[in-house]
């Protein structure tokens, strides 16, 4: 081939670029191209990607980026505007030299010249010309916009300014057409200063796609770019669909006035050449002490360890310390530990919160000794190859839980300790996934939103999904893309734009530590709120054998110490949590009474109702717990609880089974034991055993056959003796093996279930023992999440813990222990920020509690006492504490505010004031009093709180619903939050759920055919959720859809993409509809009969809903009154009966609406 494509965009080009790179690379090779440069807009996110897919094809990758210059200095900021702003300029790595300049010019385009662009500048390109090739790039290049505006003189020096940087023979000047008349008239240009210049042609094409008939999925890509729709007429679009990747023959057709353009290419193609190196680890060197090696210095720590951890080993464990850190040092990786170990070190030397451990990590002594992890692998029976395995080279993979709130600091260290260059965080991407994309294509396409929502919501929500999987699994789905073409051209659109990258993030946890400047072997970014990361994500820097540590901020570790902390100053004792009683049988059966809410890993309502069944006797069956609750493992929890049950029920195929999976009873449960199996019945090492675990997680078919060879019959080449020779039968054999390959699919890894156990058994000891500090912990640590928090105090009142408002005189920033119940935190209060409670509380600390509302003011500045803040104090509660009522200070304070200002201005004046030299009887007449005013109503103060804190304290209006509120609904409002960590809602899309709740506010729409539908949010004790009430039901029952109207709303759930499902209505019935009976029961027939008369004088003034029933005792007989006595049971009524009665004659008994059932 004598044409090599050297201006391409990929996927990477984000929302600009729709070439995906595997499909690309493919394409260039049918079109018989031997090599394929990939330069995407100022950035180099998709280049190793780029350079495997290219090899696999048997493609020479060139590494390139199409850069933006600056016509000043890159630190210069708007001296220009427009298109003058950046010019475009093509770079190709020639050598490996030229790529390592190219990663440090695209990461000072970051680091230094963001600017709506991340640009460079001359002096950027200068320093780093070596090894690089440059070509002048489209219509934006520098050369090409002055030959554009008739500037030849310019475009001239530009020209020679950019041979000198690069050197002669190392700037091409770029020829394109894809049918712009600009571009004609510049290519005559291009022509001509070539001749005059000696600088040689280049010819390229601007690919932003593969296939000439992707034109229009990459034009509705730009619309997604830039918000506009495909109708919209002034909007940024590739005219003319000539951007796609052309043949040779396309290109010499385009170009038949410059052969020697085509050539050239092909020339610089077989100049460049870059060797990327994969898998060779570059950690960074530790500082070890004057004296030591890493090393020596290893082995001294993991001694002392040993000694503190198992001081009556008797050699065994030395031998095992012994043999893993020979392969540590094997494998190369002594300094790996000892960096994890100083900033796990540091972090404990500084009270940060440390979680016991993560992942497969808990499996090593060394960890374990090192104080890495927190969990015994003796004791739990963890291994260290399922961690670090010496027949499978890869970096360790220790991942670090720390307390939430100080996660900041132990990453501050370890850039301080590396320094700022050699530590970076790590970049993420976002993708254009099954249900966005249909969306957003959508919208762009001008579709309606409810027709595109209907649509995403028929692909599955299944891990993975995608749109082609989509059209085979859901036959809705399927059937509207057969039978709808405008349904079809929806879907084909969104499935060529499926799974581009759309946008950039950081990595929540990850860092990368460099052994010198990581732009010398990546090129780094800038986040969006500035944050310089890698371009690269966190797979392709182990690829390059880069060290990242993920440093996890684990907020159940922050309410651990905060509950431990509240434990020390209100009882005096210390908690040592990894010293308690980890077989406490109270603990234990606490948690097997299902009421785990604010338990780690066992809040979930599924979770709970597993755990009331298995009933936990120790810590090995949390364990196990947490590893079956999963999708998959679910169909094995009948068998373990029956085997925990009934021991007498467990079997076991062999023998030498009953010591792998006794603790288990019975059940493959735990990765480990998969390699436990093969290693104690077929005589694999225990490298190999997890080579075959592996094997079987991943379903590699070829792999799992050819050891089931070796499993049943053995392999003496190999080393493995096999189960026949260890006496079990050949059928046996295969039975046990085909049950592995059954469940290593879904086997959990045990040593990441045991330190997440640990971490769910310490926060069940602390809420069964001191309930009062955990929960105060707990509330505290989602304090920001107004529904988890009213969530929480439903769970106080229900284990009798009373919940007090914030108060100034002995609050916290956070919830706090007051007595035997639970002090509301004053950060909590709407605009009083912390540092304004910081200062209250030194206050107090300082010079006593305050007094009065006066006091206060005078006490504190204007920052903590404004009027915004103070009406807040009030409103909340939080100065219930001080003499006079909310609603006497609210009347009060804003004539306190004002005198203090004017005092304030007199000091500052120097003018003295009455209060200078009156005595305090004279100024007592002076003081404000408080009027004599009521308190608000009950109502008010719980409207003021709901505004203040985001949700009622002292009570809540639905107090008086709440029997029949828990009778008639099938879900709360919380049920339609998708959780974090299993990312699924309680309820699911479709399902048909009765919710109950007050209206907190509701917006009225028209649609397009006038009618008139409404968004109504309903709250009940938990939260709130948005249900949608269509014209046909607000139009007739309108009236009922007002302010604090309390209502049961029946509907389908409807879950989207948004982290909150909402409720399409179906049906409404208001609280006071909810049938009721009133029973009014008589000793007899002949009482009955004397009082008959009064009864329905009474009964008369009442007319309403419910049912009258009269019950004679001594007949057995009961009479339900016809319709037209049906009364209306009110308190009035129900005093006026219970006069005549008594009290146990009259009950008043709620019956249930009609439920339901679930309908999908």
């Amino acid at each position: 081939m004598a044409f090599t494509h050297l201006h391409v965009h990929t996927e990477y080009s984000l929302l600009d670029g729709s070439s995906k790179i595997k499909e690309l690379t493919a394409r260039a090779k049918e079109l018989g191209m031997d090599s394929l440069a990939i330069t995407d807009h100022g950035v180099m996110y998709g280049v190793i990607d780029f350079y495997k897919a290219a090899r696999e094809n048997g493609i020479k990758p060139i590494i390139g980026c199409e850069v933006y210059v600056a016509p000043g200095s890159r630190f210069d900021r708007e001296n220009v505007s427009g298109e003058d702003r950046y010019y475009h300029l093509i770079l190709l790595a020639e050598n490996n030299t030229g790529y390592q300049n190219l990663m440090k010019i695209v990461s000072k385009g970051f680091v230094d010249g963001f600017y709506y662009k991340p640009r460079v500048d001359y002096e950027v390109l200068t320093t780093y010309h070596e090894g690089i090739i440059a070509l002048s790039a489209c219509l934006a290049g520098e050369v090409q916009r002055n030959l554009e505006r008739g500037l030849y003189e310019d475009a001239k020096k530009s020209a020679l300014r950019y041979e000198e940087i690069f050197g002669k023979g190392n700037f091409f000047l770029e020829l394109q057409d894809h049918g712009i008349p600009a571009q004609k008239l510049v290519n005559q240009g291009l022509m001509r200063l070539s001749k005059e210049l000696s600088i040689e042609l280049v010819a390229t094409n601007d690919s932003h796609y593969i296939y000439a008939d992707d034109a229009q999925a990459h034009d509705i890509l730009l619309c997604i770019q830039t918000g506009k729709k495909v109708t919209d007429e002034n909007r940024m679009r590739y005219e003319g669909g000539q951007y796609y990747l052309k043949s040779e023959e396309e290109m010499r057709s385009l170009f038949p006035y410059a052969p020697q353009a085509i050539e050239n290419t092909a020339k610089i193609a077989v100049r460049c050449n870059v060797e990327i190196e994969f898998g060779v680890t570059k950690l960074p060197q530790f500082q070890v002490p004057e004296g030591e090696t890493s090393w020596s210095y290893l082995n001294r720590l993991c001694m002392e360890g040993l000694k503190r951890r198992y001081p009556d080993d008797d050699g065994t464990l030395k031998a095992r310390l012994d043999y893993e850190l020979d392969v540590i040092h094997t494998m190369g990786y002594v300094d790996y530990f000892l960096i994890v170990w100083d900033f796990i070190h540091f972090a404990r030397s500084q009270g940060i919160p440390v979680g016991p451990g993560r992942g497969s990590a808990a499996g090593s002594i060394v960890s374990y000794c090192l104080e890495i992890t927190n969990i015994d692998p003796i004791r739990y029976d963890l291994l260290f190859e399922r961690f670090l395995n010496p027949e499978r080279v890869s970096m360790p993979d220790i991942d670090i839980d720390f307390c939430f709130e100080r996660r900041q600091e132990v990453i501050d260290y370890v850039v301080r300790k590396y320094g700022k260059d050699q530590v970076v965080q790590i970049v993420t991407f976002g993708t254009l996934a099954a249900k966005g994309v249909i969306r957003d294509v959508g919208r762009v396409l001008d579709m309606p939103y409810a027709q595109c929502d209907a649509i995403a919501k028929m692909v599955p929500n299944d891990l993975g999904m995608t749109l082609d999987r989509a059209l085979k699994e859901s036959p809705d789905l399927r059937n509207a893309y057969n039978s709808d073409s405008q349904v079809k051209y929806l879907i084909d659109m969104s499935k060529r734009l499926e799974g581009l990258p759309r946008h950039t993030s950081m990595h929540a946890a990850g860092v990368v530590i460099s052994r010198t400047s990581v732009d010398e072997y990546v090129p780094l970014s800038r986040a969006a709120d500035g944050t310089i990361t890698t371009q690269f994500t966190m797979t392709t820097l182990e690829e390059l054998g880069l060290l990242k540590m993920d440093f996890l901020g684990l907020r159940t570790l922050t309410v651990i110490s905060n509950a431990v902390r509240q434990v020390e100053k209100n009882h005096g004792i210390h908690l040592d949590m990894d010293h308690i009683d980890y077989n406490d049988k109270q603990v234990l059966d606490s948690i097997g009474t299902g009421k785990t809410e604010g338990i780690f890993q066992l809040e979930s309502s599924g979770m709970k109702a597993f755990m009331k069944e298995l009933k936990p006797e120790n810590l090995e069956d949390i364990i196990a717990g947490i590893s079956l609750y999963r999708p998959g493992p679910m169909d094995f929890i009948p068998k373990y609880l029956k085997g925990k049950n009934d021991r007498n029920a467990i079997t076991y195929d062999c023998p030498q089974l009953e010591h792998i999976l006794g603790p288990t009873y019975g059940c493959i449960v735990y990765q480990e034991q998969v390699m436990q199996i093969v290693r104690d019945l077929a005589g694999y090492t225990m490298g190999r055993s997890d080579l075959v675990r592996r094997a079987m997680s991943k379903k590699k078919a070829s792999v799992m056959e050819k050891e089931r060879q070796n499993f049943v019959y053995g392999n003496p080449e190999e080393g493995v003796a096999g189960c026949i020779a260890n006496g079990i039968d050949e059928k046996t054999a295969n039975t046990i093996y085909d049950e592995m390959i059954d469940f290593a699919k879904y086997a959990f890894n045990k040593s990441h279930a045991a330190c997440y156990a640990v971490v769910a058994y310490q926060t069940a000891y602390l809420k069964y023992y001191y309930p009062l500090e955990f929960m105060a912990a707990l509330m505290t640590s989602v304090m920001d999440n107004a529904g988890k928090t009213a969530e929480y105090i439903l769970t106080c009142r229900q284990m009798g813990i009373s919940i007090l408002p914030p108060d100034i005189n002995e609050g916290e920033s956070g919830f706090s222990v007051s007595g035997n119940a639970i002090r509301y935190g004053l950060s909590a209060i709407k605009s009083v920020g912390t540092s304004v409670v910081d200062s209250i509380v030194a206050e107090r600390q300082q010079n006593g509690l305050f007094t009065s509302l006066e006091d206060f003011v005078e006490r504190m500045t204007n920052k903590e006492a404004n009027k915004k803040t103070m009406e807040n104090f009030i409103k909340s509660g939080a100065l219930d504490s001080l003499p006079g009522n909310r609603r006497q200070k609210m009347m009060v304070m804003p004539e306190l505010l004002e005198q203090k200002n004017k005092e304030k201005k007199t000091s500052m004046a120097g003018q003295m004031s009455l209060f200078d030299f009156a005595d305090e009887e004279t100024k007592d007449d002076f003081r404000i009093t408080m009027p004599n005013v009521p308190e608000y109503p009950k109502e008010e103060l719980l409207a003021f709180e709901k505004e203040t804190l985001g949700i009622y304290v002292s009570g809540h209006p639905m107090d008086a619903y709440e029997s029949m509120w828990r009778k008639n609904i099938t879900a709360t409002t919380a049920d339609f939050l998708v959780d974090e960590e299993t990312d699924r809602a309680v309820v699911t899309d479709g399902e048909m759920v009765t919710v109950g709740g007050m209206v907190a506010g509701k917006t009225v729409k028209t649609t397009r055919t006038g009618q008139m539908m409404a968004f109504v949010t309903l709250e009940d004790m938990l939260g709130s959720v948005e249900v949608l009430v269509f014209p046909k039901i607000y139009e007739s029952r309108r009236e009922i859809f007002s302010q604090d109207e309390k209502l049961f709303i029946q509907g389908r759930v409807s879950l989207g993409d948004e982290p909150v499902g909402k409720l399409v209505c179906e049906r409404v019935i208001p609280f006071r509809e909810v049938p009721r009976e009133l029973w009014l029961q008589y000793e007899d027939l002949e009482h009955y009969r004397a009082g008959e008369s009064a009864l329905f004088d009474l009964l008369k003034e009442k007319e309403g809903r419910d049912t009258v029933i009269i019950y004679l005792k001594k007949e057995k007989a009961r009479k339900i009154l016809p319709a037209n006595w049906r009364v209306e049971a009110d308190k009035d009524l129900l005093d006026k009966l219970t006069k005549i009665l008594s009290e146990k004659n009259v009950k008043l008994v709620e019956k249930g609406i009609e439920k339901q059932k679930k309908m999908i």
